[in-house]
């Protein structure tokens, strides 16, 4: 596969990421928040089923927990986008689910107790003032479907640092596709006991959820995990940034969404926090393969 390859897969991996916060505004006309996560997820789990399979090898105990661990963190974080969006519009949990990558260096500042570079505290400060704008709504009432979303979006940063912490380890892989059967689990037990589970009745409500699992969850899990090793981080993070944009138009077109003018600044605002974010990780890879061919260097000689 060639770079330009990559980069045109990667786009329709982020437009079909993209396009679930369309299909889950849909399927919630007809389910419940946890009955969604449950069907989609077994549906989802059913799907790469046989490459879990494949790698059973390499699979013991401790793999079967970080699955479990990494499903769960994955569940609580979808409860906040998924309840976040009966109460808003799909277009502001697009935007706001993007914060997650801003959200990052700040928990591992955190964790590390180290601050983060004066680029990364713009983007956040940007990035601070678009959630403001989004969640506060005619001067001091808050949008409680945002406040959700942005639970959501939080709730996958701290996903995004774990499994940057685990990531090298060889039976990754299987625990992150486990990780879809675990959230259905949780789901389906959240739903036996919080609601009254039930079936969609359409067929839009059946399509909703079948898009949700096969392309938005199967499929993009799969081929992003195949489209990265041809690009660099700061590129993929690039074409990433165009989710919400994406998210934006569908809801236009679908859902006869319009954002008010303070909506369009604090997604223009979140919009540029996530290209200086992008930059960052540009100026840190560039760095670190120049280190590596200067080490490269002085091993030759």
């Amino acid at each position: 596969m060639s770079v330009k390859q990559a980069e045109l897969m990667m786009l329709f991996v982020t437009f079909s990421w993209s396009s679930s916060y369309l299909l889950m505004k849909i399927a919630l006309t007809g389910v419940d928040p946890f009955t969604l996560m449950c069907l989609r997820f077994t549906i989802a789990f059913v799907c790469v089923l046989p490459l879990l399979l494949k790698t059973i090898k390499i699979c013991s105990k401790r793999t079967v927990a970080k699955g479990l661990f990494l499903g769960f963190m994955v569940y609580a974080s979808l409860i906040g986008t998924i309840v976040g969006l009966k109460h808003t519009t799909a277009s502001t949990a697009a935007f706001l689910g993007t914060t997650a990558v801003v959200l990052v260096p700040i928990i591992e500042g955190v964790w590390q107790r180290k601050m983060p570079p004066m680029l990364t505290i713009l983007s956040i400060a940007l990035a601070f003032v678009g959630l403001v704008l989004f969640t506060v709504k005619d001067g001091l009432s808050l949008d409680i479907g945002a406040l959700y979303c942005l639970w959501g979006a939080f709730g996958y940063a701290v996903y995004i640092v774990v499994v940057g912490r685990i990531a090298n380890e060889k039976d990754m892989f299987p625990a992150t596709l486990m990780q879809f059967g675990a959230i259905a689990i949780f789901s389906g037990l959240s739903a036996y006991i919080f609601e009254t589970p039930h079936l969609p009745q359409t067929g839009m409500q059946w399509g909703a959820i079948l898009g949700l699992a096969v392309i938005c969850s199967a499929f993009c899990f799969v081929m992003q995990s195949i489209v990265q090793r041809y690009l660099s981080p700061s590129r993929t993070g690039l074409i990433f940034s165009m989710e919400p944009v994406f998210a934006a138009i569908l809801a236009y077109f679908f859902l006869n969404e319009v954002m008010d003018g303070q909506g369009l600044i604090g997604a223009l605002l979140i919009m540029i926090a996530n290209v200086l974010k992008n930059i960052v990780y540009r100026i840190r890879y560039v760095n670190a393969q120049r280190k590596r061919k200067v080490w490269n260097r002085k091993r030759m000689v």
